[in-house]
């Protein structure tokens, strides 16, 4: 049995991206980027990979320029015309075309929950895809569509999950289940950030592909970890009601949230580029002798 495509995504990206400061007082972090493409704007190019055509992105006040950087830029295309910058003008306009983005206002942080509840409207009665923009995962096949695809099998509401070491388990949600297949496993068991035993070191990772019945569970939950509300808690609830899927996805993820995550994501996307790989190569060479 097939089950319906997913066509929207929900980004969460109100956050101050305080771990970034001073860099981020005045440009969102969704915007720094990896090597020369704004972190959200593979974040985008995945969901898009998987068959979403509506982006929404939960923002808040002075993140307007997200939006913006999927929006046309008439100057500035005629701008590399008239220097004789045709490609760059064609790579800059195919931004404005990847998707119908459309922004939904976060108004009080109250947490990745109550983010994902702001899209309800917008969203509908229909299953979505929820991105992380600090998550980029570079895998054969987009982390994305590796779970659309999971969901589109079973129709159950399926979340990205990795293996992580136990002394970090703490500062993930951990999924514990039972196995469906050599990727795949019906949870039965999920916490947010465990302070004591973790029920496995399954990591949940910023990937999920939800049913539009989140939404009341969000609405009725009461604030968790931290005085939010944590999507991890309607997570749980979807797991002893409808049944909830993780899939062990294929692929290598950065925490583009973290200094150090961000440094690791820069150098592996630029080791991609033909005309960086063999300069960077002699660099770091010349650097840890």
């Amino acid at each position: 049995m097939t089950h319906a495509l997913i066509r929207k995504v929900v980004i969460p990206a109100a956050g101050l991206g305080t771990r970034f400061l001073p860099a981020t007082k005045a440009v969102p972090k969704e915007l720094l980027p990896i090597v020369d493409t704004p972190t959200i704007q593979y974040i985008v190019a995945e969901a898009v990979a998987a068959g979403v055509r509506d982006v929404i992105i939960i923002s808040a006040k002075g993140k307007e320029t997200i939006v913006d950087h999927f929006d046309v830029a008439k100057e500035l295309e005629a701008h590399l015309a008239r220097t004789g910058k045709f490609a760059l003008r064609d790579e800059i306009r195919a931004i404005a075309k990847m998707a119908n983005v459309v922004s939904v206002r976060q108004q009080e942080p109250l947490g990745l929950g109550h983010a994902v509840l702001c899209a309800r409207d917008v969203v509908g009665d229909e299953p979505f895809l929820v991105m992380l923009g600090d998550d980029i995962i570079d895998g054969p096949v987009p982390a994305a569509k590796q779970l659309a695809d999971c969901y589109a099998r079973h129709g159950l509401a399926t979340i990205a999950l990795m293996e992580v070491p136990e002394k970090e388990a703490h500062l993930y949600g951990i999924a514990a289940g039972s196995p469906l297949d050599e990727r795949t496993l019906r949870i039965e068991e999920i916490v947010e950030k465990p302070r004591q035993a973790a029920p496995s070191n399954l990591a949940v990772i910023g990937r999920y592909v939800l049913p539009p019945s989140i939404f009341d569970i969000l609405e009725r939950l009461e604030a968790g970890v931290g005085g939010e509300i944590q999507l991890t808690d309607a997570l749980a609830v979807l797991a002893h009601g409808e049944g909830l899927l993780g899939c062990r996805f294929e692929g290598d993820r950065y925490d583009a949230g973290d200094r150090f995550g961000y440094i690791k994501a820069n150098i592996a996307f630029a080791l991609k580029r033909p005309d960086l790989r063999e300069p960077l190569l002699a660099y770091l060479r010349e650097v840890v002798r």
